[in-house]
């Protein structure tokens, strides 16, 4: 008799474990708008979940430690005119938010490190540019500031938040909704899930799909799709039977699928959260009461169940917390933030060990919170992979970051009429013509024009008073 081997793997017993109750969030209003967003983000700092809200779209922003029931007059992110459908923490400042409503814009937040007192209902930014509802955001993974938003109008724009600027908008790709949007690990592509049944890899700065499957799953749900680290993908969706299905794709080779997992019958759309670290594949189902995971490996099958973390209560949403806010002295890869009700608790994945020292193999270097390029700097085609840190010594979040937004001057932007000379330094947008001091010596300018037209109209009124004093 042939004795059966055991595959070596240290994942492979990787369990799931609600927090305690006092870890857990009580009293939020979860969101009940139809949309397959996770509706929760979370970040070293704060968790954000979109809630109910009367008369417009809002999301509450809590500090990771502020457990326990949540004050119902607790403030608000306010500021769109419809609900809110999509959330997304900015991986380069720990205290910048974006958020994707109904009304057709993007609003990017500064969330201070303190409990403001009353709602925050000013944006540092709002991006308009969508002619219908904005459903999905994703920041670049590695150059500043930049935003991708994808609308129900079938258009994908890539901002530069820190000027307000459209760098690039493929409006032409998708005949139809697009359902999921996302970066590889050093966004120089992007792999997309549209409602016409096929899945696109998109050089956004060529502007061109340079690779696409028609129905890489059979069934009519929604698709969602993600990159691993070396650049394959991962997609989620549904047989024509109706089984949930996981299938692990070779852009070089579309034909064929490298693995593919059935699962359960049912209509609840995966949501995949991939952590390349490990390369765990997570599987959240929304109205699910499960969290499936799967190791990617290089040698057959490729796509390994691991586990299933099961709960009494169905998932509403789901935050997935990047690996630098992890708690690495108890062996902690990934902790996710499931969303009930009226509620939001935390459930830790551990790889148990022994040992209380830091476990190298379960930590290696991971994404930091600085950026590798500039916007303009990614635009012109350069690409890097993420700045890495090491976790050996635990994360401490850096104090708050302000983001500063500098708009281009509107009229410089516009194109000269007639003919076109070559651009001098007068014709160069304000960001780049003006050096600090020039700025503040405008600003001084202004300042006395205003002085002096206030003295104009006080001189004004006095005579006016005159006259009317003279007429009695």
């Amino acid at each position: 008799m042939s004795r059966r081997v055991v595959r070596q793997s240290k994942f492979r017993h990787v369990f799931g474990q609600a927090a305690k109750a006092d870890q857990a969030y009580e009293d939020i209003r979860v969101s009940k708008v139809t949309w397959d967003s996770s509706f929760c983000a979370v970040n070293p700092k704060f968790l954000a979940v979109i809630v109910e809200a009367g008369g417009g779209g809002a999301f509450i922003v809590l500090p990771l430690a502020k457990t326990g029931r949540v004050d119902k007059n607790h403030p608000l992110v306010t500021g769109h005119t419809a609900p809110v459908l999509d959330i997304d923490w900015c991986p380069h400042n720990d205290n910048v938010i974006a958020s994707a409503s109904d009304d057709t814009t993007v609003m990017v937040w500064q969330i201070p490190d303190y409990t403001p007192m009353r709602n925050i209902t000013e944006p540092i930014i709002t991006l308009e540019g969508h002619s219908k509802r904005v459903g999905i955001l994703s920041w670049h993974p590695t150059a500043r500031n930049v935003l991708l938003s994808a609308g129900g109008d079938n258009v994908i724009i890539i901002w530069n938040v820190g000027t307000g600027e459209v760098l690039l908008s493929l409006d032409d790709m998708h005949p139809d909704i697009i359902h999921s949007v996302c970066w590889n690990r050093n966004g120089s592509l992007l792999a997309t899930t549209c409602k016409d049944k096929t899945l696109r890899i998109v050089d956004p700065r060529k502007g061109q799909v340079v690779a696409e499957r028609a129905r890489p799953h059979e069934g009519a749900r929604p698709l969602r799709a993600v990159f691993t680290a070396d650049g394959k993908l991962l997609s989620t969706g549904f047989s024509r039977m109706s089984e949930r299905q996981l299938a692990l794709w070779d852009p070089n080779n579309f034909e064929e699928p490298v693995a593919l997992q059935e699962m359960d019958t049912s209509n609840g759309v995966l949501l995949p959260f991939y952590d390349p670290d490990s390369s765990i594949i997570y599987l959240c189902g929304k109205g699910d009461s499960s969290i499936r995971y799967f190791e990617i490996t290089d040698e057959a099958p490729f796509v390994h169940y691991l586990n299933t973390f099961s709960s009494k209560e169905p998932q509403r949403g789901m935050g997935f917390m990047p690996k630098r806010g992890l708690d690495v002295s108890k062996c902690e890869i990934a902790r996710f933030y499931k969303l009930h009700e009226r509620k939001c608790e935390p459930i830790i994945m551990t790889v148990p060990r022994k040992s209380d020292l830091f476990q190298d193999d379960l930590y290696p270097d991971t994404p930091g919170p600085e950026p590798a390029l500039e916007a303009d700097e990614w635009l012109s085609g350069q690409d890097a992979d993420p700045v890495l840190i090491s976790l050996r010594d635990g994360y401490v979040p850096p104090k708050h970051r302000e983001l500063r937004v500098t708009k281009r001057n509107i009229l410089d932007a516009r194109p000269p009429s007639g003919p076109r000379r070559s651009q001098s330094a007068s014709d160069a947008p304000l960001s780049q013509q003006h050096t600090l001091e020039a700025l503040l010596q405008e600003i001084k300018a202004l300042r006395e024009q205003v002085q002096s037209q206030e003295q104009r109209i006080t001189a004004l009124e006095n005579m006016l008073c005159e006259l009317v004093d003279g007429t009695d």
